[in-house]
């Protein structure tokens, strides 16, 4: 389901932008004296700068693994169940010219049409379904992004970083990167904590 995959990460993007604009403009009084920060976390303070692997995030978040399961077994089925109306159609019109030469011009035309309306009926209830899994996967989207926005305000509180950027396949702008900022192993796991009573 590589367009759910592309508009999760679009999202998870967003999520992230939001919440430097929000970390960026907003005031230093969240910067308290009596913090004590490791040697690493001063590193990245005067740096203020980390980044978040989007791949991993969709590979490694047990929630969103789970919910992408549940929506490729849903895209399938509905595939199945259309070509399973195609083949029915199929069989019916098998069995209609068996009877050959003993059907009536107007048997052959009213055929025709019932065939045509029932192809309608399939094709309906294909586009129906698959928009109400397109609303569903939007509504799971929405849900993580918001999870996720969550998660980074509260994280950033200790760390204080004013960019966090994200890169991923299809949303790789950085052409270099230096795993001493890599956030995502805790971004993964504060995440997998926060979801677990999603589940």
């Amino acid at each position: 389901m590589k367009q759910f995959s592309l508009a999760l990460n679009v999202l998870l993007l967003a999520a992230v932008i939001f919440l430097y604009a929000k970390v960026f403009s907003g005031s230093k009084e969240s910067k308290n004296s009596d913090k004590k920060l490791t040697d690493t976390t001063s590193f990245y303070n005067k740096n203020g700068i980390a980044y978040v692997e989007l791949d991993s995030l969709n590979e490694k978040i047990s929630y969103i693994k789970n919910k992408r399961t549940e929506l490729e077994a849903e895209q399938r089925n509905i595939e199945t169940d259309w070509q399973n109306g195609y083949r029915g159609l199929e069989n019916k019109k098998n069995d209609f010219i068996k009877r050959g030469n003993a059907i009536t011009q107007q048997e052959a035309e009213k055929f025709q049409g019932e065939l045509q309306q029932e192809q309608q009926q399939i094709d309906s209830r294909k586009q129906n379904l698959t928009q109400k899994l397109s609303e569903k996967s939007y509504k799971y989207m929405d849900d993580i992004q918001k999870h996720l926005k969550e998660y980074l305000a509260i994280y950033n509180k200790e760390k204080s970083y004013q960019f966090i950027f994200t890169t991923g396949t299809g949303l790789d702008y950085m052409v270099y990167k230096d795993s001493a900022f890599n956030i995502t192993k805790d971004v993964i796991k504060g995440m997998n904590e926060k979801m677990k009573i999603l589940k």
